[in-house]
């Protein structure tokens, strides 16, 4: 009797142990059919009907503009030896990153407003979003960088020479690049690593980090939290070195007893502080919350003004405010024909 009892013991005990295996066994295959999602189908503006040609003649309309802006800037930088200073090579390098940034999306979103098939495979929604997360990293740690330059010319101006010089300068811009690389890509391994089984309609116009999280097929708080962390330091670091170094600069402005020097030490920070307020407000909306309370609507209308009106208001802000930066256009368009060479 004790041996029947031991052999049913030991049946009862393969049986469990067979029962595991197989589960495990479909939990593996299971997840392997996860990751086998090849693509994802981007709804963009979709539900707007036929207002998705009107916003296809305004986007393409900004993204011209936006290109045709930022080459200028650029142009003109490179050209006109009475920019090559510090300010308006960081103001070059800046330019060069929002057309990147807005290459990366501005495109894909305009054949999908004209397309009925809005696809976009796997591989092509993750180079997406590295190369968008890279780019808008990098773009804060300029703007960061940027302040830092504002802050060495308006409070040490006999050092700024030496606290500035172009090693230095060549070093920043390329740590700024490499950082904001290096951030995106880790984010963007840990939101393509978890496991997609389906749907795979994303509610964006582009492959963003909270509408693609929430297509895994698995629990992602500790991934939203560290990218949420992640998200914190590439946005409230520079942010706040801007804002330490905008400290310094209102203080040593409101030690200058002229009101015609006061102003012309601000006129200088002007620009940069608008794009940094633009660049912030809509990222930080974006960015920094949980994505738990993420809603497409507002995201997609905030967004638009993140990677559309932010690249278009960098140089316009910077032509039009700036007197340097308008007289070597002129100069740059008499050289060209269209103005009399006596102007």
């Amino acid at each position: 009797m004790a041996l029947e009892e031991h052999c049913k013991s030991l049946e009862k005990q393969l049986g469990t142990f067979k029962m595991k295996v197989q589960g495990n066994l479909r939990d593996q295959v299971s997840q392997a059919n996860f990751s086998s999602v090849t693509e994802f189908l981007l709804l963009g503006f979709s539900s707007l009907g036929e207002v998705q040609l009107i916003l296809f003649a305004v986007f393409l309309c900004l993204y011209l503009i936006i290109l045709s802006g930022n080459i200028t800037i650029v142009t003109v930088i490179r050209l006109d030896h009475s920019l090559h200073i510090p300010m308006y090579f960081f103001l070059g390098i800046l330019s060069i990153s929002e057309t990147c940034y807005t290459f990366v999306i501005l495109p894909k979103m305009l054949i999908n407003l004209l397309s009925f098939l809005r696809t976009i495979s796997f591989i092509h929604c993750a180079t997406q979003m590295f190369f968008l997360l890279g780019f808008a990293t990098t773009n804060c740690l300029l703007l960061g960088v940027m302040g830092y330059d504002r802050y060495a010319a308006i409070c040490h101006p006999l050092r700024y020479p030496i606290l500035m010089r172009w090693q230095v300068c060549g070093q920043l811009a390329a740590t700024c690049a490499v950082v904001g690389f290096l951030f995106s890509l880790i984010g963007s391994l840990l939101v393509f690593e978890l496991p997609f089984c389906g749907p795979t309609k994303i509610n964006h116009y582009f492959c963003d980090i909270s509408p693609v999280i929430r297509l895994a097929c698995t629990d992602t708080y500790i991934i939203e939290l560290i990218i949420f962390a992640g998200g914190v330091l590439a946005l409230t670091v520079p942010l706040t070195f801007i804002c330490i170094s905008y400290g310094f600069i209102v203080r040593t402005i409101l030690r200058i007893p002229s009101a015609e020097g006061k102003r012309k030490a601000f006129s200088t920070c002007a620009s940069h502080l608008t794009v940094v307020i633009v660049h912030y407000g809509c990222a930080s909306f974006v960015y920094l919350r949980p994505s738990a309370k993420y809603s497409s609507s507002k995201d997609k209308l905030v967004t638009v003004t993140y990677t559309i009106v932010t690249p278009l208001l960098n140089p316009m802000v910077y032509s039009l405010r700036n007197k340097d930066v308008q007289t070597a256009i002129r100069k740059m368009i008499c050289r060209g024909g269209f103005y009399p060479k006596t102007l």
